[in-house]
């Protein structure tokens, strides 16, 4: 029989024994999920360290293919000779690149991967008359060879003689026109004197058919036009495409304290804009634009070639790509590419491809 004493001691040797092979069981399974365990918690991290709503960040070493600038809106001026009250890039500033830091951002842009550029503003043409932004024209098409190269202008200030030097260089001019009543433009604030917006309108239209480019209007929908029927007076000018934009607030443009408009009183509802959208449905260039598919799909650079992000409501400028270059200040966007597509932004750009019909 084991005496009192070699009981206890087998006791606690098969205690000691239990303890170094559970530690030695603990140590290997940890050993085991050590690296899945932490690549589980990285994944967890990573899915919750930003929102939905914001663009993949580009990180040193990451896989996430940069975004690429295959559409710019370049306002390279806030000056304006119009006063519309809804304007979300409001004249803040005078500033103006000299035409050679211009043209040095325009070519970091299409080595980076710009096919498209357009010119807008404030108004484009007010700028040395036009000169300045006729040049940028000639620049990105015959130096740059861009594919497609575009305007929006209110086009008050367009000439033929302007057509005649840029033309051939030009592959669409968008001219903004809100409504086809006189007294609703001068309400909105698309006017200047005596003059008449829609008699500029039609003699634009003639101008592009007769220098060959292509003709685009864009519409801001608001209050003051949410219940008017354009449809007659569209056909009549037959654009190649008619931008239909729910009027949009932007803190520190045309809402909020620093702002230099006040656009809440043209704001109109999600189902106003869609009842304007149901009475043109008929109208075939109809591409249009809500609040939701516009704030985020578009590359805009203002007039010291920054970046605006828009994501937050209002205009947050990246550092200048003349600084930092396109691939570094491009991250600061916000731009949604998806939604980009989703809008059209992707369609036939150049004159040479539309076979319009002259």
């Amino acid at each position: 029989m084991l005496t009192s004493n070699q009981v206890s001691f087998a006791a606690m040797l098969m205690q000691f024994c239990f303890k170094n092979v559970h530690s030695f069981l603990a140590a290997l399974l940890g050993w085991i999920f050590r690296d899945s365990g932490s690549q589980v918690q990285q994944t967890l991290v990573g899915r919750t360290s930003r929102p939905k709503t914001r663009p993949k960040e580009q990180k040193e070493g990451s896989s996430t293919q940069l975004t690429t600038p295959s559409s710019v809106n370049y306002h390279f001026t806030r000056q304006c000779n119009y006063k519309c009250g809804f304007c979300f890039h409001t004249a803040k500033t005078s500033f103006v690149l000299p035409i050679e830091e211009a043209k040095r951002g325009l070519r970091l842009l299409k080595e980076a991967g710009m096919e498209k550029i357009n010119f807008s503003g404030g108004e484009p043409f007010i700028h040395e008359r036009g000169n300045f932004l006729g040049e940028l024209v000639r620049y990105c098409k015959q130096e740059l060879q861009l594919p497609s190269v575009s305007i929006v202008s209110n086009g008050s200030l367009i000439t033929e003689t302007w057509f005649q030097k840029y033309g051939d260089d030009l592959d669409i001019l968008a001219v903004s026109c809100d409504s086809f009543n006189e007294d609703t433009n001068k309400v909105i604030g698309r006017g200047q004197g005596k003059k008449s917006h829609l008699d500029k309108l039609h003699k634009v239209q003639n101008w592009c058919r007769e220098y060959k480019v292509a003709f685009k209007i864009n519409s801001v929908i608001n209050t003051y036009n949410v219940d008017e029927d354009m449809t007659e007076q569209i056909n009549a000018l037959s654009p190649v495409r008619w931008k239909v934009f729910q009027c949009l607030l932007i803190e520190g443009e045309n809402a909020g304290e620093n702002s230099l408009r006040e656009a809440e009183k043209f704001i109109i509802s999600d189902q106003q804009f869609q009842d304007f959208l149901d009475r043109h449905q008929s109208v075939k260039c109809l591409v249009p634009e809500s609040n939701q598919k516009m704030r985020d799909s578009y590359l805009i650079l203002d007039e010291y070639m920054r970046f605006l992000d828009c994501r937050e409501g209002r205009k947050d400028p990246s550092k200048s790509i003349l600084d930092i270059g396109v691939e570094e200040a491009i991250k600061f966007s916000g731009f949604d590419e998806k939604m980009f597509l989703v809008r059209g932004g992707k369609y036939v750009w150049s004159k040479a491809d539309m076979k319009l019909d002259w």
